[in-house]
């Protein structure tokens, strides 16, 4: 397996406010077998517009990378502090990332072959927003202004998908700020966006996610539906909101895509130093307890001892741990 980081945006690209030194990135993980062309998949983590949260990055790629697909992990632009409405940027992070693996399809030994985005909660709304919208978002640099953004196919696992009734309140206020526009409202809730050119989604979700109302997965799968794009929608009975591949690992605190905090961490340091960009006293305040100084070692106290699954999560795993392979048949379809 080669790894790799690349940077997505060149020098003067990106300009997000409230970067604190991040730019957005992605984490490469390619077969060694140069003759072999593979599939493609951009797992894009959710975090509520907050951060890149690691249990929803490695975990997942290395499942599709077993399968034998070529594997990113997407680190776009979040703000923990939500002073900054993200607005455009994590679309354009997202529309970037795939024309950047794609110029470079003969290096990556992809070329020809599908490109798949997995987001998940909020990186489903990512992922769900550029399949909705590719084909608002022109890149600025001739270098990549002629390569299609367009993906193959979106698996979007427990969505953030309305900006309605059902809508994950806090998601779309790091996105959009406190005071949207209704035009924004409009445009950010994908379900009303759906068009005939959509590429096919795979959407699964728990019916008792305590999050993301359910809700958000039946109103996507019904718009795809009236449009007449293929895709497939999974509802499994019980389970909480970011369960991801559950698995052992899954349950253990380091999963792999830790660097998905790069953000975060740069954020929260900046603002406990007085250097936030815009943070009220009352977010300032928030962030400070959320996120304690570690202790004198650097590293904070983890639990000893071998965790052991309870029947619950063993059935989890069982059951919702199948979606792996129910969508590597789907994107067999495509």
């Amino acid at each position: 397996m080669r790894k790799f980081k690349d940077f997505i945006w060149g020098d003067g690209e990106y300009n997000y406010e409230a970067s604190y030194g991040f730019c957005p990135s992605i984490h490469g993980f390619i077969h060694d077998e140069v003759d072999d062309k593979r599939d493609v998949m951009l797992v894009v983590p959710g975090g509520g517009y907050c951060m890149c949260t690691p249990h929803e990055s490695e975990i997942v790629g290395d499942v599709f990378y077993k399968q034998g697909m070529n594997v990113f992990v997407l680190t776009y632009t979040t703000d923990i502090t939500m002073s900054v409405p993200l607005k455009m940027q994590p679309l354009e992070d997202v529309s970037r990332a795939v024309r950047y693996i794609r110029k470079k399809d003969a290096e990556y030994n992809i070329d020809g072959k599908k490109l798949i985005l997995c987001g998940f909660s909020a990186g489903a709304h990512v992922a769900g927003s550029l399949a909705v919208h590719f084909k608002d978002v022109a890149d600025k640099s001739e270098e990549y202004a002629t390569i299609s953004n367009r993906p193959d196919g979106a698996i979007l696992a427990y969505p953030v998908i309305t900006t309605g009734e059902f809508t994950h309140e806090y998601s779309v206020q790091a996105l959009l700020g406190k005071n949207p526009t209704d035009a924004e409202l409009e445009y950010f809730s994908l379900e009303k966006q759906v068009t005939s050119d959509t590429p096919p989604c795979f959407i699964w979700q728990t019916l008792t996610d305590n999050l993301v109302p359910v809700e958000n997965s039946y109103l996507m799968a019904e718009a795809l539906r009236k449009q007449g794009i293929m895709y497939a929608h999974y509802v499994f009975p019980t389970g909480f909101h970011g369960l991801s591949y559950p698995c052992e690992k899954f349950f253990t605190p380091q999963v792999g895509g830790e660097y998905g905090f790069e953000q975060l961490e740069k954020a929260v340091a900046a603002v406990k130093a007085g250097h936030g960009v815009r943070v009220s006293e009352q977010r300032k305040k928030e962030l400070e307890e959320q996120f304690p100084d570690k202790d004198e070692s650097g590293e904070n106290v983890a639990a000893d001892g071998e965790r052991v699954l309870s029947a619950e999560e063993k059935a989890w795993c069982d059951e919702i741990g199948l979606w792996p392979e129910l969508a590597r048949v789907w994107m067999s379809r495509i």
